[in-house]
């Protein structure tokens, strides 16, 4: 079977391009290595999303999204992790899963993965006190010392939310100021529990069989020093996924996919959509457009093939 549209990745890119898709009466396949949701299912609550005022928990809104592709007849396969991406002539072909999936056209959402210190002992204690989602991982360490490694908004509401467990948090950023909103650092000045460790860089992350301390430089005059802590999370940015499709498309030096404004890539046919492309902005507002434009742009391509 040749679909009209693949996407790869159901986060709020992949599912927006699943439902503009679907409501245009294209034979639509969602392909994505976990459930739908993506980074929304490790967000606790999103503020900003228009229309929601109140807040809404990640897990709820990607519920909707969901049920809204569904309702279009998007079809969702979850636990299709992508092995390769390929072309048959003009006809993408995806191995994902153990599976081969073809389409007429394809679009890439496939979002991204946390950055790593990659530093000594991150590796080893991944799951032993080094975490890189609070929200799954925050309830392991109520009343204890943890440290959140980060400037920006995604590191600031990580440590706000720590604090509902964490007796103490220790915000260690790298240079003499956050990156975050105002209202995000407002927050966090306020918070009694949170404690700014400013100009300080993780050299290494100590323990025996669970993490006990952090090694910190400080970047300024090159001193070490010691912070004990019982977890570590890291909140240093994102890694784009982009492995399987790296031989069709152009990325920047740091590895987001390149297009134009209709989301279009150097392939013909081939869509990038969400935070795997290159855009000022990385927001489920943002993801969300991108997948719509996306999705519009893969309608008119193929009625233009088609005639």
């Amino acid at each position: 079977m040749v679909r009209d549209v693949l996407i790869v990745g159901a986060g709020p890119a992949g599912l927006a391009a699943a439902i503009y898709a679907g409501r245009s009466q294209l034979d639509t396949l969602v392909l994505d290595q976990m459930m739908p949701g993506g980074q929304l299912l490790i967000t606790e609550e999103i503020e900003n999303y228009p229309g929601f005022y109140e807040g809404i928990t990640g897990f709820e809104l990607s519920e909707k999204f969901r049920q809204h592709a569904e309702k279009f007849g998007a079809k969702i396969e979850s636990g299709k992790p992508v092995e390769s991406v390929d072309l048959d002539g003009e006809i993408f072909v995806v191995k994902a899963g153990g599976e081969e999936f073809r389409g007429k056209t394809l679009i890439w959402a496939a979002g991204s993965t946390p950055r790593k210190l990659n530093v000594p002992g991150e590796a080893e204690f991944v799951g032993r006190g080094v975490s890189y989602c609070a929200v799954c991982d925050g309830a392991f360490f109520k009343d204890r010392t943890v440290a959140v490694v980060g400037g920006g908004d995604s590191a600031l509401e990580e440590a706000l939310y720590l604090t509902k467990f964490a007796k103490k948090v220790y915000l260690i950023h790298r240079r003499d100021k956050f990156r975050a909103v105002k209202i995000i650092q407002d927050r966090v000045k306020r918070n009694e529990k949170i404690e700014p460790v400013l100009n300080k860089v993780v050299v290494s992350i100590n323990g025996k069989d669970f993490v006990e301390s952090v090694t910190l430089k400080d970047t300024v005059t090159g001193e070490e020093s010691v912070l004990p802590v019982d977890g570590v999370f890291i909140f240093i940015g994102n890694e784009p996924n982009v492995a399987p499709v790296a031989h069709l498309v152009d990325t920047t030096e740091q590895g987001f996919i390149i297009t134009d404004e209709e989301m279009k890539t150097k392939t013909p046919g081939l869509f990038a959509a969400g935070d795997v492309r290159h855009k000022p902005l990385r927001q489920v507002v943002t993801a969300a457009s991108d997948g719509a434009v996306a999705a519009m742009s893969a309608s008119k391509y193929i009625e233009e093939k088609e005639g």
